[in-house]
C-alpha cells in the first residue's frame, strides 16, 4: 500500500513538473509572472517566433504581457526536478532512432531546432504531430495515455478545418467532403452526416471489394501471362525446329545441285575422253594412210617415166585396183552445236529453278508473317471495326442477270424494275421477285 501511494505521488509529481510546451521534466526550469514555470529553451522558442507580433502570451493560460518578461531560474523548482530524476525508480525506455523530416515527411510541431525530427506519430487530442523524443510523455504521463494515438501519416493542420479550426471527425455525404461538428450547424446544415468511422467502414466494405477485384483481375492476368510464356516457348522451339528443317531442306537440295553439277561435268569430261580417243585412233588410220598414199604416189611418179609399154599397162592395173578407205568426216561446227545444246540447258534448269523459287517464296513469306504469339483484340468499336476495312470490287463473271453493276464494279443495281427480265444463262424469262439477286466480290 505505501509503494502504491508512493508511485502515485510519484505519478502526481511528474504531473506537475512537467513543461506544459515539451509535456517532459522541467529543463532549466524558468517563472513567467503569470506563475506558471517552462523549460527556458521552450518558452524563448515560442516568444521568439511571436517576437514580429509585439505581443507575449503564457502558452498555458493565455496571458498577455505588453513587454517581454524577464526569465528568471526557478532555483528551488530545478532543485525538486533534480531529486526527482535521481530518486525515480522507473527505466525510461531507451529512446528511438530519431530522424529529421524530410520534404515528404510530417515534421514535429515541439522540435525547436532549425531542422525540426520526424514525427511518427500524431494525438489526436492535442491536435499535435511529435517525434519519438517528444511522444515519450504519453506512455508515461497518466493524462496523456488517455489521448488516442494515430501514425504521423499527414501533417494535422490538413485534418483541422479551415473555417472552425477544430479536428475534422464528420463526413458530409451530400457535399462529399470532411467536416467538423461546427459545419453541421453552419453551412452544412440539413445535410447527410455520418461519423468518419462509419463512412470509413462503408469506404472499407467498397474497397475490400475493389481489392477483391483487382485479385481477380490479378489471377487471370497471371494466366495469361504464363500462357503466353508457354505460347513463347513453344514459338521457339517451333521455330527452331522450322528453322532446322528448311536448314536440312536447302542443304540436300544445294546438294542435290551440286551432285547434278558434277554429274555433268563427268559426263561432259567423259565424252570429252571418248572423243579425245577416237579421234587419236583415226588420226593415226589418217597418218598412216597418209603414209600409203606417198607411197603410191611416189610409184605412180615412176611409172610414168617408164618406156615399156607392156610393163607399164601391167603394173598400172596392179596399183589402180588397190582399196581405199572411205573418207573421215569430221564436223567441228556439230561439235560447238552440241555443247552449246549442253549449256542451254544448264541455263534453262537455272531459270526453271529460279522462277519456280519466285513463284514459291511470297506464299512461304506470307505463311511466316501470319504466324503470331499474341493475336491482337478483339474489335468492339466502330473504329476497331473500321481498321479492317477495305475497298471491294464486284466480279462481273458472277453478276446475275436481274442486277446490273457500275463501270467501276463498286455498286450493284437492279436492272429491271419490272416484274419479269430475261435470264441470260437459262436463256428464259423469269420471275425476278421470286429469283435471288448475288454478285461475287473479285476480293477473297
Amino acid at each position: 500500500m505505501a509503494e502504491l501511494q508512493q508511485e502515485r505521488s510519484m505519478d502526481l509529481d511528474q504531473t506537475h513538473l512537467c513543461c506544459s510546451v515539451c509535456l517532459e521534466l522541467l529543463k532549466e526550469p524558468v517563472t513567467i509572472p503569470c506563475g506558471h514555470n517552462y523549460c527556458k529553451s521552450c518558452i524563448v522558442g515560442c516568444w521568439d517566433q511571436k517576437e514580429q507580433k509585439g505581443k507575449y502570451s503564457c502558452p498555458q493560460c493565455r496571458e498577455t504581457f505588453s513587454q517581454r518578461p524577464v526569465l528568471r531560474r526557478n532555483n528551488m523548482l530545478a532543485e525538486v526536478v533534480e531529486n526527482l530524476r535521481k530518486t525515480s525508480t522507473q527505466q525510461a525506455s531507451p529512446p528511438a532512432a530519431v530522424a529529421c523530416a524530410g520534404p515528404s515527411d510530417v515534421a514535429c510541431d515541439f522540435c525547436s531546432e532549425p531542422r525540426p525530427n520526424k514525427a511518427t506519430m500524431s494525438c489526436l487530442a492535442c491536435l499535435a504531430s511529435y517525434c519519438p523524443t517528444h511522444l515519450q510523455p504519453h506512455y508515461s504521463v497518466p493524462v496523456l495515455k488517455k489521448h488516442q494515438l494515430v501514425p504521423a501519416t499527414v501533417p494535422m493542420q490538413e485534418k483541422m478545418c479551415k473555417k472552425h479550426n477544430k479536428l475534422m471527425e464528420i463526413y458530409c455525404q451530400t457535399d462529399q467532403k470532411c467536416i467538423c461538428y461546427l459545419c453541421i450547424i453552419d453551412e452544412h446544415k440539413g445535410h447527410r452526416t455520418v461519423s468518419a468511422a462509419a463512412e470509413r467502414a462503408e469506404e472499407q466494405k467498397q474497397l475490400t471489394a475493389s481489392q477483391k477485384e483487382v485479385q481477380e483481375r490479378e489471377k487471370v492476368r497471371k494466366k495469361e501471362l504464363n500462357k503466353l510464356i508457354q505460347a513463347l516457348k513453344e514459338y521457339k522451339s517451333c521455330s527452331g525446329t522450322a528453322v532446322k528443317a528448311s536448314d536440312k531442306i536447302f542443304d540436300e537440295l544445294i546438294s542435290s545441285i551440286k551432285k547434278k553439277r558434277t554429274l555433268a561435268k563427268q559426263l561432259m569430261k567423259g565424252q570429252e575422253k571418248t572423243a579425245v580417243a577416237q579421234a587419236a585412233e583415226l588420226q593415226l588410220q589418217l597418218e598412216d594412210e597418209i603414209t600409203k598414199l606417198r607411197r603410191r604416189d611416189s610409184e605412180l611418179e615412176q611409172l610414168s617415166h617408164m618406156d615399156d609399154h607392156i610393163h607399164f599397162i601391167q603394173t598400172f592395173k596392179s596399183l589402180s585396183n588397190s582399196g581405199e578407205n572411205p573418207a573421215v568426216r569430221v564436223d567441228p561446227l556439230a561439235v560447238k552445236r552440241s555443247f552449246k545444246a549442253v549449256t542451254d540447258g544448264v541455263s534453262k534448269l537455272r531459270g526453271d529453278v529460279e522462277s519456280l523459287l519466285n513463284e514459291t517464296w511470297p506464299r512461304i513469306s506470307a505463311t511466316v508473317s501470319t504466324l503470331d504469339v499474341v493475336l491482337p483484340p478483339e474489335p468492339k468499336t466502330r473504329e476497331d471495326f473500321l481498321r479492317y476495312c477495305c475497298p471491294l470490287t464486284l466480279d462481273q463473271n458472277t453478276v446475275s442477270g436481274y442486277l446490273s453493276i457500275s463501270q467501276e464494279n463498286r455498286r450493284a443495281t437492279s436492272k429491271n424494275n419490272g416484274i419479269r427480265s430475261y435470264d441470260k444463262y437459262s436463256g428464259t424469262w423469269v420471275n425476278v421477285r421470286n429469283n435471288i439477286r448475288q454478285v461475287l466480290c473479285s476480293q477473297s
